[in-house]
């Protein structure tokens, strides 16, 4: 054997080469720890709660403010510059990655054991300190996974790794919202919560089980400088792109899935008041939603494989808006499952696909020397003008109609066609034969910028 043949990378190309990427243990890993971040999320930041809240007679003005207690998911951007850097010193034996993963995972599952034992009916107050801890330790978990991934596995064995993930990340999904909305109806919340909680064992234990990642020779160079770790990946976001076109690009982020994060948090209650039952609601929208959400996340990645995501990205703007007018199937025919599966077909079809598009062109905007701290700033953005306009979204249904807010919902896409139309021409994309257009995908540089 030459000495060339000795040290080649291991090829993941053709059919062999994605049986190699999924046969690895890190593709397995990923399926638990997919699974570990979803599954607290509909419990302590979406529908799962709100539907509880609803259920034991809160207000909708009440339950969009108490969404907002989750809005660590919306900032952690801000301590994932430490998570880059230094392991977390009461778990520090595990390593960089995973000393995080395992304190976090704990905690959640801490959150939810306290959320189990709460009574939102008699009281709100103690049930968002246990949705603030809950979603601290939720999002601290979403952003150790991401930099995990991305460090376990070469860039060619990232498309395996990202796959499994997200089928683990559904997976929880359905669990946080059939499985706990069937066992709310059958049995009660606490016990719904208290099955959760002990569902987090599965991505602990995994955790524990899993090998720590080589840390970059970068991150080992940069770790002395603790400043430094919070301001230069932000320096070299707008390095790279410029002040205007970097701006224009994380407002654009930040609006492009709008018109879904303003309906987010009323959907729940919105079922209940269309006279769903809880059974009902786990069956069409946290089971059948959910495989309709895979099958439309796979239509999505086939769509940016074979055109690339810019035209994706207009399509996925108007599907997301459009798919909110579907919603006034089931306003003007309360009851009937027809129309529930027909929304929601239509709903988390347009939503599976865009959030790819999204996945694809926030992965073509990060650096790859700053991935976790880049890449939750964009998550973050994505996330943040929808969560607080669903924060007030209880107040403008009780001042109009659900129907006049779907409307009115759908109408928030103007603006970000509009910034979409000013970014088209200054977005070009760069195909590498090695790896997917996904996370090689390119945003052009204006005339006199270079890439840092």
């Amino acid at each position: 054997m030459t000495a060339a043949a000795a040290v080649a990378p291991t090829s993941y190309k053709g059919w062999s080469g994605i049986r190699r990427a999924f046969g690895t243990p890190s593709a397995l890993t990923m399926l638990f720890l997919g699974f570990g971040s979803g599954l607290p999320f509909l419990l302590i930041a979406s529908a799962t709660l709100s539907t509880r809240l609803r259920d034991v007679g809160l207000e909708l003005g009440q339950i969009g403010l108490i969404s907002l207690a989750s809005f660590f998911y919306l900032l952690k951007f801000l301590w994932a510059p430490l998570m880059d850097r230094y392991p977390l010193p009461v778990t520090a034996f595990l390593g960089r990655r995973r000393s995080w993963l395992f304190a976090a995972q704990v905690v959640v599952t801490i959150g939810l054991v306290g959320l189990a034992f709460t009574r939102p009916e008699l009281g709100v107050r103690e049930l968002v300190l246990w949705v603030l801890l809950a979603s601290f330790a939720g999002a601290t978990q979403d952003v150790a996974v991401d930099a995990y991934r991305i460090e376990v596995a070469p860039v060619q064995a990232q498309a395996a790794l990202a796959a499994t993930y997200t089928l683990g990340y559904r997976f929880g999904l359905i669990l946080a919202g059939a499985g706990a909305l069937y066992i709310a109806e059958f049995q009660s919340w606490k016990a719904a919560y208290l099955v959760m909680a002990a569902l987090m064992l599965l991505p602990i234990a995994a955790t524990l089980l899993a090998r720590e990642p080589v840390a970059p020779e970068v991150t080992v160079v940069r770790r002395i400088d603790f400043m430094g770790a919070f301001w230069q990946p932000f320096s070299s976001f707008f390095r790279t792109n410029g002040l205007g076109l970097g701006i224009a690009l994380l407002l654009f982020v930040g609006l492009y899935k709008f018109p879904d994060q303003v309906i987010g948090v009323m959907a729940g209650p919105f079922y209940l008041d269309s006279g769903y039952t809880k059974a009902d609601i786990a069956t069409v929208s946290k089971l059948y939603g959910v495989w309709v959400g895979i099958a439309g996340a796979f239509l999505g990645g086939l769509a940016v494989a074979a055109f690339g995501f810019r035209k994706m990205l207009f399509i996925a703007t108007i599907a997301v808006a459009v798919s909110n007018l579907a919603f006034l199937l089931m306003a003007q025919n309360p009851s009937q499952l027809w129309a529930f599966y027909a929304a929601l077909t239509a709903d988390n079809l347009s939503q599976g696909f865009a959030g790819v598009v999204l996945i694809a062109f926030m992965s073509s905007l990060t650096d790859r020397n700053f991935t976790a701290t880049q890449f939750a700033l964009l998550v973050s953005l994505a996330n943040l003008p929808g969560k607080f306009v669903g924060g007030v979204s209880g107040y403008i249904v009780e001042a109009s109609s659900y129907s006049t807010f779907f409307a009115l919902s759908a109408l928030t896409v103007i603006p970000t066609l509009l910034l979409l139309a000013w970014l088209w021409p200054r977005i070009r994309e760069i195909p590498s034969e090695s790896a997917s257009p996904v996370t090689h995908a390119e945003v052009s540089i204006p005339q006199g910028r270079q890439r840092g």
